[in-house]
């Protein structure tokens, strides 16, 4: 099933060789491998969710930027008074992430500048066992996810299958939003937090809820733009995924570790422990609630 969304994928790229060639030469043979190029609107369409989801993306950028210019929150400005913890049971690592520029898992990217997407890693370094492309197979997947302070559920989206996982770090995603299956905590006034990426089906409160620190809402999956299983979480100034402006996330009574072979996984640099203030997470290190 897999190759009928891989193949365009590749068709493409001979009709780019043909558009290529066609500059160079009037051969019939260039021409006629311009044809491959039909293949890009059956790509977009197959694809469609994470086209439309960069759309909306970039309109979110310009919006929020264009609003609060450099009014944005950041450690130093910004303190809840809201206690969070980790949303997951036991220990879990931080792949991508931080509370500072440099390791951040999209600075650019207003929503998501103090977003964390976290996994489940072996000591070898590892995120699953068995073959790559079955999300069963990976240590997070289906595990609880939980909310991370007491709140009312304000959003749900749980129409998403799983994406396909492509080799590569490549996926195909199955859902009409680029956070797949998801929930939109509301804890305050202008901190709300996302719980993205879950398994369909798996998410056991409905909009209106109240629901408590440390209450299981939902298991790991591998919906919307997501190379493997994990769960990214994120904590923002409004409802809105696209349009909201990201705030840092200061946990309480959480232990950090390192993580054997993690550069296996990722050789990517990243803080050393030492560098890490108390109640913040950055990527490269296993944490887990006390």
């Amino acid at each position: 099933m897999k190759y009928i969304y891989i193949l365009p994928k590749y068709l493409l790229w001979i009709g780019i060789v043909g558009i290529v060639g066609t500059q160079f030469s009037d051969a019939p043979f260039f021409k006629l491998l311009c044809l491959f190029g039909l293949f890009a609107f059956v790509d977009i369409f197959s694809d469609f969710s994470v086209y439309k989801g960069s759309f909306f993306q970039i309109i979110g950028i310009l919006k929020v930027k264009a609003k609060f210019k450099e009014d944005v929150p950041s450690v130093d400005n910004f303190k809840s008074e809201i206690q969070y913890c980790l949303p997951f049971e036991g220990e879990w690592v931080a792949v991508n992430g931080c509370f500072s520029k440099k390791y951040s898992h999209s600075w650019g990217i207003p929503t998501q500048r103090y977003a964390y997407d976290f996994i489940k890693l072996d000591n070898e370094g590892k995120s699953f066992q068995g073959k790559f492309d079955k999300v069963n197979n990976y240590y997070c997947y289906d595990e609880n996810i939980l909310a991370p302070a007491d709140g009312i559920v304000a959003e749900i989206l749980n129409n998403a299958n799983d994406s396909l996982i492509l080799k590569w770090g490549k996926f195909i995603s199955k859902a009409r939003h680029i956070a797949g299956n998801y929930i939109v905590i509301k804890h305050a006034d202008s901190e709300y937090s996302t719980l993205a990426h879950l398994k369909k089906d798996s998410i056991t409160v409905k909009i209106g809820d109240t629901v408590s620190k440390g209450q299981v809402v939902a298991k790991c999956g591998n919906t919307g733009n997501s190379t493997e299983p994990h769960l990214h979480f994120q904590l923002q100034t409004g409802q809105n995924f696209y349009n909201s402006l990201a705030l840092p996330i200061h946990f309480e009574n959480i232990n950090i570790s390192n993580v054997p072979n993690y550069e296996k996984f990722d050789p990517r640099p990243h803080m050393t422990i030492e560098q890490i203030p108390t109640g913040y997470v950055t990527r490269g290190f296993k944490i887990k609630n006390l």
